[in-house]
């Protein structure tokens, strides 16, 4: 193991505002949104129509191919429409939208307990892809998928991905200190499937109450692991944590699974275990509310397709006499910017940070020309140069953005956006051009 990774910075965490607020579970009392594409890979399909009845737990859209995910009602009600209704990117999508009756019926109890060691390894997947798991660190990829690699012999670590190195961001914190032993017992089941694995539940420093109760929890698993890290940002990137657990750097070309890892978020744990044991499928994951906007921040234990609105509501609401200038869904750093409070919470969304202060509005009233000064290169976790590839971008030299400077390496972790002393976009500008590229590829290059 290495102490620490390639790069990196050290913004103001802000995890005091959340960091003592306990976990507490909040039932919609709206309509709930449920939208078809809350994953990596083919959006879900609807099993659902206007006027079915609904219960939760029930399966409202099916998984439509391999890498897809199923989708579940996290209430009861009646089905109230499939149409297209605004999500968190801003665009139109496809979701199932029900009249949520606030009863909260489930459609099965969920208290009878299968022992894992009785289940093999296919009724252990299958349980996991019948739940709907995807990747709640915030890309979204489908559990069951990354847990299918080619040579599951060739898996040396499952990591258990615990860092929450995002500023603001503290539910997987509070999700430790208050579930270590299911997370525990999802990162065990998680072995089971890898002979040749030892299991590593990877924590930044700056959560001490988790790392403690992930300690007493793990007392007696031999094949467990818990490492706490230097706190740095992006500890808590798949390739961070790789670089540091097994010693291997690999291009994003290739998968964790192609270097013997398996990386999974906390929560990801979390929901394996309540899968396997109980057959529960998906429809809750922990989110924080938080941000110097907000009157009372919170560590909340949301339903699927509730809106954002309410949950600020939960929060108390703004405060009095601050004026909100700018809401992100997930954290500064990676987080995207919410253009309205009436869209649903997704199954990724893992954060809702309101803001006093629009950073990227100030950084813009300051940006000068790049000063070549060169920081960016020495923060950029992947080792790249984002100088040069911001040049080749702003010159629309595609072929050397991608074949030269390798611009598709960049993870947008927005460490060198941050270290800039010339308040350039530079995330921003990779962001865009990696989609241009791709919708290029996808096009056969015309």
């Amino acid at each position: 193991m290495r102490n620490t990774f390639r790069g990196g910075v050290h913004p103001k965490d802000r995890k005091d505002l959340s960091r003592s607020a306990p976990l507490r579970s909040y039932d919609a009392t709206g309509e709930m949104v449920f939208p078809l594409a809350q994953h990596i890979g083919k959006p879900a399909k609807a099993v659902v129509k206007k006027g079915d009845r609904v219960l939760v737990g029930q399966c409202i859209a099916q998984a439509d191919g391999f890498v897809s995910a199923g989708i579940y009602s996290s209430c009861s009600g009646v089905v109230k429409a499939v149409e297209k209704r605004r999500v968190i990117s801003g665009t139109m999508q496809e979701c199932v939208v029900i009249d949520n009756d606030g009863a909260y019926t489930p459609v099965a109890s969920w208290d009878v307990k299968t022992d894992p060691a009785t289940l093999s390894r296919e009724e252990i997947l299958d349980r996991v892809k019948n739940a709907g798991i995807v990747g709640l660190g915030g890309a979204g990829f489908p559990t069951h998928v990354k847990l299918m690699p080619k040579d599951p012999d060739g898996i040396r670590y499952v990591i258990a991905n615990g860092a929450e190195c995002e500023p603001y961001l503290t539910g997987n914190d509070q999700l430790m200190r208050t579930e270590a032993k299911t997370i525990l017992e999802g990162l065990e089941i998680t072995l089971r499937l890898f002979p040749h694995a030892v299991g590593v539940v990877a924590i930044e420093k700056n959560k001490p109450e988790a790392i403690e109760a992930m300690t007493q929890a793990a007392r007696g698993m031999d094949k467990v692991q818990i490492l706490p890290l230097p706190t740095k940002y992006p500890q808590g990137g798949e390739r961070s944590l790789i670089q540091v657990i097994a010693g291997v750097d690999f291009p994003v070309s290739k998968l964790p699974a192609d270097v013997g890892c398996i990386v999974d978020n906390v929560g990801t744990m979390y929901a394996i275990a309540r899968a396997v044991q109980y057959q529960e499928p998906l429809f809750t994951h922990v989110l924080t509310v938080t941000g110097e906007a907000v009157k009372e921040p919170q560590n909340l234990i949301v339903r699927d397709g509730t809106s954002f609105r309410e949950l600020v509501e939960a929060a108390g609401g703004v405060k009095d006499g601050v004026e909100l200038k700018k809401i992100l869904v997930g954290g500064p750093m990676m987080g995207m910017t919410l253009g309205s409070l009436d869209v649903p919470v997704q199954k990724t969304s893992n954060g809702l940070v309101l803001l006093n202060r629009d950073g990227s509005e100030e950084a813009q009233a300051q940006m000068t020309a790049c000063l070549h000064c060169g920081r960016c290169t020495t923060v950029c976790p992947q080792g790249l140069m984002p100088q040069m590839m911001a040049e080749a971008a702003e010159a629309g030299d595609l072929e050397r953005y991608e074949k030269k400077l390798y611009g598709l390496e960049c993870v947008a972790c927005g460490s060198c956006t941050y270290i800039c002393p010339a308040k350039r976009p530079l995330t921003q500008t990779f962001k865009q051009v990696k989609s241009e590229i791709m919708a290029k590829k996808r096009a056969g290059g015309k």
